[in-house]
């Protein structure tokens, strides 16, 4: 069984203040609207209902927190976590690139989500969702201008694979490469940038995935099963699960 299937919904916050003082490692997951990021999580977490994608794509915009420990299986669902005993934090940031979204949420999101990926110490690595058919769009290039300077890994996931064909799918990864190669330092070193196909509906990319944001968190380190909480997931439709984001 997966770490990643312990998640349970933690905090939810809309103002950098009231970021979670866990000190944690912390993977976030970023995307434009419909790149199927809810989706993803979900599947991941094998949870139907902890991410949400909300009805009005756009307009959510708060940063929801779930935590991977801190939850006995003798628990219920609802009862409070165990901070202490929390091993790390997922983070749905708020789906961006929706021309109804107004000009004040835009400015919002920018500034939310700027500063989170930019300041957060405790981030340990992005994971950027793009659909395969539409990938690196000027905000997912944005997103990833704004993460690179912390030198910290970013991996992109490459959804819906399923609408390509083979051929396809070989591009695009190949492409999506390419374009991750690009980027270098002041000393022309690359960042530490990868990348995959991924497909919710045809079950694929999923192993790689979660190996890689489980390397990512540090859960890959093997420990004593006594130090190890065991854990219950939130049922599927769990109305304590976290408010909608896209």
């Amino acid at each position: 069984m997966s770490k990643l299937w312990q998640a349970r919904f933690f905090t939810t916050v809309n103002q950098l203040r009231d970021l979670p003082a866990t000190q944690v490692p912390e993977i976030a997951f970023a995307g434009r609207s419909n790149a199927g990021k809810s989706t993803a999580i979900n599947i991941l977490t094998n949870q139907k209902g902890l991410a949400f994608a909300s009805k009005t794509p756009g307009r959510t915009q708060h940063i929801n927190f779930f935590s991977i420990g801190g939850a006995h299986i003798a628990m219920h669902r609802k009862d409070p976590t165990n901070v202490d005993e929390i091993r790390a934090l997922l983070v749905d940031l708020p789906g961006y690139g929706y021309a109804e979204v107004s000009g004040t949420a835009k400015l919002h999101w920018q500034k939310l989500l700027g500063d989170y990926v930019q300041r957060r110490d405790q981030l340990a690595a992005l994971v950027l969702i793009m659909d395969s058919r539409r990938p690196f769009t000027d905000l997912d290039i944005q997103m990833l201008e704004w993460f690179a300077p912390t030198g910290k890994p970013i991996h992109c996931i490459l959804t819906k694979t399923d609408k390509l064909n083979r051929n396809e799918s070989v591009n695009v990864l190949r492409q999506a490469r390419q374009i991750l190669d690009s980027y270098v330092d002041e000393e022309g070193n690359g960042f530490p940038f990868t990348v995959q196909l991924f497909s919710a509906l045809k079950r694929v990319g999923i192993d790689e995935a979660n190996d890689k944001i489980i390397e990512l968190l540090g859960l890959d380190v093997e420990e004593d099963e006594d130090e190890q909480p065991d854990t219950h997931a939130p049922e599927a439709g769990d109305d304590s699960a976290a408010p909608a984001n896209d």
